[in-house]
């Protein structure tokens, strides 16, 4: 017997994204699915109205619109509410999911919506039934629903105003190279992603860079909404499952839920609490890649040093590395140390009192307190970096990296950091930075290493000047 009948699950998102609004057609979205003697839960209405928001000019606020919450919530539901609602607008509307007999249930599921809603066939509505290439087109409207299996050709040379990607976790880039513009025609365009947190076995990493790009503000015209949990969660713990399930004691009850748990705890934090955890993200810089630049022993400095430092994106850590130009003028870069931020920086400065190098550079929203605290200690201040020299920085550093002009000798900290990073856009010139794909890996480690190469390449020691006779 369930013990918790009168709780009510959490009916808003843990994380979402939402562009501001004033206008939605969400409240007419529910009302047609209303016809059909079916009740949309608050959480179904909420996120409705986020999806189907409009600006001023009538378009819609989010071109494209990705959500997750764990199995058996009702998320398909969300999606049959908006077929509904764009076969009464005559939109034309592909849906794309990853497996046949999935594509072929939203098919059914629309029929079966159409019919609970009065609607009679063939008098209202039209339908084709091939495995694979079924369709739905309303006459009143002429609205219409392709249901199709998504492959890398799908799509290609057809226009729609709606594209849904269902399945979104498995989603991937060269299907999307095949399907992202069959709405670019469109006067009023939509892209619609429903998923759950991807598995060990999922393909796709189209979803989960939208969801990282759309919570970071980095996704011009997206919205994101999810439930889930920060971290891995006790699946005993039944808080959780309130907060991450929004239908739970509606088509979800806590029995199904306890009879889910099992060995492996990982797949019900996924599946079941929604848990987000990265993979098949490719690293900018292979393992190969890196190990390919280590040195056994102690290498042959011909330069002076440099001191790289820099602040975590977060504001938690603080990471301060060294280069110097070897013999065979390659520049050798070590990470010295990476320390918590309220530890304070007097670690800072007792190395560079101790070791006096050419230059100290620093990157990160500290930089000031350090520049003022070095002035204090009578030492000179760091060079702060601008975004321009950020991102130069890291070019110059991609190609050196490829050109075999880096050197390191294999510390574990670093080579994690390096093997486990993506790219990331910074400014507004093309310019382009570094995180990790991999949570708890510091990538201030690599940048603080970047920032002390790039200071060693661009040095210029100042030579006296010279009087002869």
């Amino acid at each position: 017997m369930d013990t918790n009948e009168t709780m009510v699950a959490r009916q808003t998102p843990t994380k979402s994204y939402i562009l501001p609004y004033t206008q939605t057609y969400g409240e007419r979205a529910v009302e047609l699915y209303a016809k059909t003697g079916r009740t949309a839960q608050e959480w179904q209405r909420l996120l409705l109205a986020d999806i189907l928001a409009v600006n001023d000019d009538g378009l819609f606020t989010h071109t494209r619109f990705g959500y997750s919450l764990p199995r058996r919530n009702g998320k398909n539901e969300v999606v049959a509410i908006r077929e509904l609602y764009a076969l009464e607008q005559g939109e034309s509307v592909l849906h794309t999911a990853h497996r046949t007999a999935t594509s072929h249930m939203a098919w059914e599921r629309i029929k079966k919506l159409l019919e609970d809603a009065g609607y009679t066939y063939p008098d209202d509505y039209k339908t084709t039934s091939t495995l694979g290439m079924e369709s739905v087109r309303l006459k009143s409207t002429g609205g219409r629903i392709d249901f199709r299996t998504r492959s890398t050709k799908g799509g290609l040379g057809e226009g729609f105003d709606l594209l849904i990607i269902d399945e979104a976790q498995e989603y991937t880039e060269d299907q999307q190279s095949a399907l992202q513009y069959v709405v670019s025609d469109s006067k009023n365009p939509q892209t619609l992603f429903c998923g759950t947190p991807p598995t060990p076995l999922s393909g796709g990493t189209v979803f989960t860079k939208l969801r990282r790009d759309t919570l970071n503000g980095e996704r011009a015209n997206a919205g994101w909404a999810e439930w889930s949990v920060n971290e891995k969660t006790d699946p005993q713990d039944r808080a959780a499952w309130y907060e991450t399930n929004p239908s739970l004691g509606v088509i979800l009850t806590e029995r199904k839920i306890a009879d889910e748990i099992g060995e492996d705890v990982d797949d019900f934090n996924i599946q079941r609490l929604g848990l987000w955890i990265r993979y098949n993200l490719k690293s900018a810089i292979t393992k190969e890649e890196w190990d390919a630049l280590k040195i056994d022993g102690a290498p042959r400095l011909v330069g002076p040093l440099h001191v790289g430092i820099k602040y975590g994106h977060d504001g938690t850590n603080a990471c301060m590395a060294v280069a110097a130009k070897m013999a065979d003028n390659r520049v050798f870069i070590e990470c010295i140390d990476c320390r918590e931020v309220r530890g304070g920086n007097a670690w800072i400065l007792d190395f560079v009192r101790a070791t006096n190098p050419a230059t100290v550079t620093v990157d990160g929203a500290a930089g000031e307190q350090l520049a003022q605290e070095m002035r204090r200690n009578r030492l000179k201040a760091p060079a702060q970096m601008t975004v321009k020299e950020v991102c130069t920085a890291n070019n110059l550093f991609e190609q050196a990296l490829f050109s075999k002009g880096i050197a390191h000798g294999g510390q574990p900290a670093l080579a994690q950091a390096a093997a486990n990073c993506e790219k990331r856009p910074i400014g507004t010139a093309g310019g382009f930075g570094y995180r990790a794909i991999r949570d708890p890996i510091e990538i201030a480690l690599l940048e603080s290493a970047i920032i002390a190469f790039y200071s060693c390449v661009e040095y210029r020691a100042s030579n006296k000047q010279q009087v002869r006779y």
